[in-house]
């Protein structure tokens, strides 16, 4: 059963879909082909699982050609007890902020970007903040490189007073693929390899919110400078 509510999206060729269906192998190459049927392109998909035998796999749907139908023939298919229509992630959270490194450092860093993205978001944006104090090298190294694989993360923040090593060849891997670095000005040679260096841990939340922001006057590449 479909279930159309007051999220639908205003644009018919665009969609964020919930559907619950029967655990099993080959349900997913099930649903993507239909909504390949149907035109669409999958940008983003999830799988929650509950533990029961009822799952809940989340699609993010683009270049969307029949969006009734879609939703007609996946509600036919046997393996599939409801589908609901949301909201896209990207309109619920917006953009991401992933604050990483020493509790107290992060929590300072964090107060300055929660700060500042209230001010954005109570015009209209959205944009989230997340923390994860982490200690070590190789850990705070990985989880640098997996914020590249996550939804909607457009910045992280290097909250700590040592890093180096195996985090700075993390953070320049993710410059690569687009996102942005910030770090605190600290011990190591972390900070060397960020796109921006703030020594004021307040003032680094501050910044990487308005780095990100669409509203914000504030363009990183265009810095004469860029530790401050």
């Amino acid at each position: 059963m479909a279930n159309k509510d007051k999220y639908s999206s205003s644009d018919n060729h665009s969609l964020s879909l919930a559907v619950e269906t029967e655990r099993g192998k080959g349900i997913l190459h099930e649903l993507t082909g239909v909504i390949l049927k149907h035109g669409g392109d999958v940008t983003a998909v999830a799988i929650l699982d509950s533990g029961r035998k009822v799952e809940t796999v989340s699609f993010e749907i683009s270049e969307l050609e029949d969006h009734d139908g879609l939703l007609e023939d996946l509600s036919r298919l046997s393996t599939v007890k409801r589908v609901i229509e949301n909201r896209a992630l990207k309109a619920v959270f917006g953009k991401r902020i992933i604050v990483m490194g020493g509790g107290a450092q992060v929590a300072q860093v964090a107060a300055g970007a929660v700060a500042e993205a209230d001010r954005h978001n109570l015009r209209g944006e959205r944009i989230s903040v997340d923390t994860i104090p982490l200690v070590g090298e190789a850990t705070i190294a990985e989880a640098v490189r997996a914020s590249s694989r996550l939804p909607r993360v457009r910045a992280i923040v290097l909250a700590g007073a040592l890093m180096g090593g195996e985090i700075e060849t993390a953070v320049r891997e993710v410059r690569d693929r687009g996102l942005l670095v910030v770090s605190l000005n600290m011990a190591g040679s972390a900070p060397k390899a960020a796109d921006l260096v703030v020594t004021d841990a307040l003032q680094a939340g501050v910044m990487a919110v308005m780095a990100v922001s669409d509203h914000a006057q504030f363009d990183v590449a265009r810095l004469k400078r860029r530790s401050f």
